[in-house]
């Protein structure tokens, strides 16, 4: 089969020579070959790119290789398929079997493939932390704790003993300090230091990660578990800092003698790599540091030590006072006791309840004078009298409110004004109906209740102003105006 290329040639010499026969001496083909391209070329037939696929002994079959690739997530094998098609007839090889198999198995990956996201980062905003293997210091083993800006990739790495509470909760202040503040969200994994327990998929956070968060004004999230590629900064900042600071016969770095060692090599390590512009950023982290602390959240003078947080009462309007400024609250926490905490630039109400710590309400932070609502967190407003609409009880009444929508809104902030002569008003808005036309009172009606303007003569005004009125005047023949047929012989002589 010829190539694209070479049909195009022999197709170009034809139309140069307008012969079968010299077009292919030109192209260096038979003469029948130009004559079935020409042809193919008159009826819109030209093949496409790459050869044509042609019918294989296990296309009848395809669409139960295709149910059992998808029953079984595609782990079936190819010699399982190949036994399983013989009580259907399958008469070919394994070999073909083995190639449809690893076909539909290609295609079932695909549809399967994750999708990655850009993730576009805001300054201030995210950070992330994880734990690597460290070097043996005096025979004992140590753990690298590796934080991560986001936006600005500054990295952190400070050698620890172990993975326990109090060591995460110092690790994450010195690594506040050095990013000079903190951010909005910290992202790490499911370790039990973070999440105590997972509950229909949702992970429950221990009681001190919660207390951290409200002394610091950061949110502490946690990843999808068994999933690393969801924070890959963290898991990045791991992987070089292991390559560059644990003894390998890759590396050729000496053994540590002491844990003064080990600390002053994560220090340089620091300050190389930040110092260092980045592959993406293509500028050092450092100097974009000095930019993203501007965004950042100012730490607190100490360090955590305290218990979680600061308490309020709930009123009996589910309301709750936090810094001179009235935040709303589910109704149903009415007089219980609710924790505080600001998270950035909101404040986090959370309720501690027999199932542990809830987050119930967040709101954005608000100055004093300026309260905070959430309407979900009232029920329904009642209907009746505060949701009347007008329904018509006379039929003056029902002419009005026909006009449209614009009567209805009049009549309702009418009677709202306390307005006089309500009902001679509506006959008249009728009377101007039928002479300037419904849709032009309508729309007059709710301007007028738009601005309030109920007075006499308001109407009229409106509708004298609008560019589109138009007056509607009866037809000679519908005129009740006398006429002049008893003038028309006047200064004749038939004149009596």
């Amino acid at each position: 089969m010829k190539s694209r290329e070479e049909i195009m040639e022999i197709l170009e010499a034809f139309d140069l020579t307008g012969s079968l026969r010299d077009a292919g001496e030109l192209a260096g083909c038979s003469h029948h070959t130009v004559g079935r391209y020409v042809a193919k070329r008159d009826a819109g037939e030209l093949p496409e790119d790459g050869p044509q696929r042609r019918e294989r002994i296990i296309d009848p079959f395809l669409p139960k290789i295709e149910e059992w690739v998808e029953r079984s997530d595609g782990k079936i094998r190819a010699d399982v398929v190949f036994d399983k098609l013989g009580p259907f007839g399958y008469s070919g090889s394994e070999r073909t079997v083995r190639r449809a198999v690893a076909e539909v198995k290609a295609n079932h990956r695909r549809g399967k493939r994750r999708v990655y996201r850009p993730w576009i980062t805001e300054p201030g905003m995210w950070a992330q932390w994880d734990w690597g293997t460290g070097p043996t210091v005096a025979g004992r083993a140590t753990v690298l704790f590796c934080a991560w800006l986001a936006w600005c990739r500054f990295r952190v790495v400070i050698p620890c003993w172990d993975r326990t509470m109090p060591t995460l909760i110092g690790c994450l202040d010195r690594s506040m300090r050095a990013f000079g503040g903190a951010p909005t969200y910290w992202l790490t994994d499911n370790e039990r230091t973070v999440t105590i327990d997972h509950v229909a998929g949702v992970a429950v956070r221990h009681p001190e990660m919660v207390a951290i968060g409200g002394h610091y004004g950061i949110t502490i999230a946690t990843c999808v578990p068994a999933d690393p590629e969801s924070k890959g900064g963290s898991e990045a900042t791991v992987r070089v800092a292991k390559a560059d600071l644990v003894p390998t016969d890759a590396n050729l770095i000496d053994d540590y003698g002491s844990w003064a060692e080990l600390v002053a090599a994560c220090e340089a390590w620091m300050v190389e790599i930040n110092s260092r512009p980045h592959r993406v950023t293509r500028r050092p982290p450092v100097e974009m540091l000095a930019e993203e602390q501007q965004r950042l959240h100012r730490l607190p003078e100490r360090p955590y030590t305290a218990v979680f947080g600061e308490t309020r009462k709930v009123s009996w309007s589910a309301t709750i006072s936090y810094g001179g400024v009235t935040y709303s609250v589910p109704h149903t926490l009415a007089d219980a006791r609710v924790w505080v905490r600001v998270d950035g630039d909101e404040i986090v109400v959370t309720h501690c309840g027999a199932s542990g710590p809830v987050a119930v309400a967040r709101h954005r932070r608000s100055t004093p004078g300026h309260p905070m609502i959430d309407d979900a967190h009232y029920p329904p407003r009642p209907s009746g009298p505060l949701t009347r609409q007008p329904r018509a009880s006379s039929a003056a009444e029902a002419e009005f409110l026909a006009l449209g929508e614009g009567a209805r809104l009049w009549l309702i902030e009418a009677a709202s004004a306390g307005t006089s002569r309500v009902k001679m008003k509506m006959a008249e808005a009728v009377q101007f109906g039928r002479l300037h036309g419904t849709a032009l009172v309508d729309t007059a009606l709710g301007q007028a209740a738009a601005y309030g303007r109920f007075a006499d003569g308001d109407l009229a005004s409106i509708l004298a102003a609008s560019p589109t009125s138009e007056l509607h005047a009866a037809a000679d023949e519908h005129s009740l105006q006398s006429g002049t047929r008893a003038w028309q012989h006047y200064g004749t002589g038939g004149q009596q």
